[in-house]
């Protein structure tokens, strides 16, 4: 019997799943199709965590039998389906064949690189690929060319502010509640001596049957691949992220702005909303959120300081790093400002480090597939700027071991604002600090052998020596940056013979 004809196939791809996409707007359940694949592709391009591609899998697979239950035909193509070709573009050429495919729609892709894959197979078939605005998003890529126009840098504030203006998100009239914009300052405490105390934990969910055959495929199809999925408890569907949301609101959001910089051991989610991924998958409205946080401050159960810092994540960087990732594509994947060169070491993918900072935020991205901000830029990314790791490696990390990671979201943050390869587009300096920036903002030094006040000797924090040490060896390019001021007259009060024992002592602990 021969394959149905589809004139109009819609492509799903993994961080896809809005049930409201614009690609299905003129969806014609008698005649088209969505078509989905999993292919072994996009969990090796990069050394994937077992909970990332179990994330990208069980989600996935929830909404085709949303979608099949909604009498939406699903032409869909299992990982261990034995005559799986496990590439995005050789699946979709094998469908357009089959089904006799005349028009191909989709959204805007989170990855150039499977954009213009996409792209090449619509050519070489001679059929058109229609790429749809993405209204998941509060800003479109011409909103953010609109908005970067003209401009000698951007700023993620100036942004934000539009943003905010455009949206009513946080205004009494034309102006700011509160009279300010931002609210940074009130939200960079720490535990102190006494910890976090008990703090209310996410929910868990029930392992359905789907989620739990997936979670089965990726330990035996991924076996040497990191990370563990013994504590998988990720929002699979739009209901569970919605419970997600609510448990964030309801118990966590009043104290995520004081604490969200803050790091404790053994404690990886603290006051944190851990929606990200569901975001990133589409399972939420980012604009619904926003709302929710915001009425959560209007009725009296949220401070100020605390919405708006949760809301300028999303608002804010969410939207900022997506316009970035997309008006400089695909060179910005190869830049390296700083023209760091080293290789990412191998305690990366094991934890093993002497390093009790870089044990802990690692030892949890490997357990969970999750890190905070702080713990990514000030610890994990804070590392490999100092050390100076080549950014791309770095990149490919990131973006293998998170469970949100989706390219667009990642490099900027990564490249731009933790290893500050971009040389200035997303950051207007390197986040640099000393290990006595971890020990304020965390125990993480209590009991480790390294001790943060000190920049030579046998104890010395690597990253207190590699600061001074980064210091050095950039401080002819950093020179111009009145950002970096204080840090350089710093650096200038060294003596020589400091310096000089400050870059031995740097250049021993990297050769270890």
């Amino acid at each position: 019997m021969p394959a149905k004809r589809h004139p109009k196939l819609v492509i799903v791809l993994g961080d896809q799943l809005d049930r409201n996409s614009a690609a299905l707007r003129d969806f014609d359940p008698e005649a088209d199709a969505i078509w989905m694949a999993e292919v072994r592709e996009e969990s090796t391009h990069v050394w994937s965590h077992k909970a990332r591609i179990a994330v990208f899998l069980a989600a996935m697979r929830h909404f085709r039998d949303d979608m099949i239950g909604a009498g939406v035909r699903v032409l869909y193509q299992k990982l261990n389906d034995p005559k799986n070709l496990h590439r995005l573009d050789a699946e979709l050429t094998k469908a357009i064949r089959r089904h006799k495919v005349e028009r191909l729609i989709i959204v805007e892709p989170g990855d150039h690189r499977v954009l213009t894959s996409l792209q090449l197979v619509a050519d070489e078939a001679s059929i058109p690929l229609e790429v749809r605005i993405d209204e998941h998003f509060l800003a479109s890529v011409d909103d953010f060319r609109e908005h970067a126009a003209g401009r000698k840098s951007l700023r993620m504030e100036f942004f934000y502010r539009e943003m905010r203006k455009r949206h009513g998100i946080l205004m009494d009239g034309d102006q700011p509640i509160g009279g300010s914009w931002n609210y940074d300052q009130d939200n960079r405490g720490s535990f102190g001596k006494n910890g976090p105390g008990t703090v209310p934990p996410p929910p868990r969910f029930k392992t359905d049957n789907v989620t739990a055959e997936v979670l089965h495929l990726v330990e035996t199809t991924f076996p040497e691949h990191p990370g563990s999925l013994k504590h998988f408890h990720w929002p699979m569907t739009p209901r569970q992220a919605g419970r997600a949301l609510d448990a964030f609101l309801l118990h966590r959001l009043p104290e995520f702005g004081k604490y969200q910089d803050a790091m404790w051991t053994d404690e990886p989610f603290l006051y944190h909303s851990l929606i990200s991924a569901a975001l990133n998958l589409k399972l939420l409205d980012p604009l619904t959120v926003i709302q929710r946080a915001e009425t959560e401050y209007r009725e009296g159960r949220a401070p100020l300081a605390a919405v708006e810092g949760f809301i300028r994540q999303i608002l804010g960087w969410r939207e900022y790093v997506r316009g970035v990732y997309w008006l400089h594509m695909p060179d910005y994947l190869e830049r390296n400002a700083l023209q760091a060169e080293r290789d990412l070491p191998e305690f990366y993918w094991t934890a093993d480090t002497e390093m009790n900072c870089m044990r802990q935020a690692i030892g949890q991205t490997l357990e969970h597939g999750y890190a905070h901000h702080i713990q990514r830029l000030m610890v994990t990314g804070l590392y490999a700027l100092l050390a100076g790791i080549h950014p791309k490696q770095v990149h490919e990390w990131y973006l293998s071991v998170y469970v949100d990671a989706v390219e667009w979201v990642e490099l900027p943050n990564t490249l731009g604002m933790s290893q500050y390869a971009d040389g200035g587009v997303m950051a207007s300096k390197p986040y640099v600090a000393s290990g006595k920036y971890i020990q304020r903002m965390s125990n993480y030094c209590e009991g480790c052998k390294f001790d943060p006040a000190k920049r030579t000797g046998e104890n010395a924090c690597p990253f207190t020596t590699l600061y001074w040490d980064f210091l050095v060896r950039h401080q002819d390019t950093l020179k111009s940056n009145q950002r970096m001021s204080m840090q350089l007259r710093n650096l200038s009060r060294l003596s020589e013979s400091e310096v000089s024992a400050i870059r031995k002592r740097a250049r021993d602990h990297l050769e270890e």
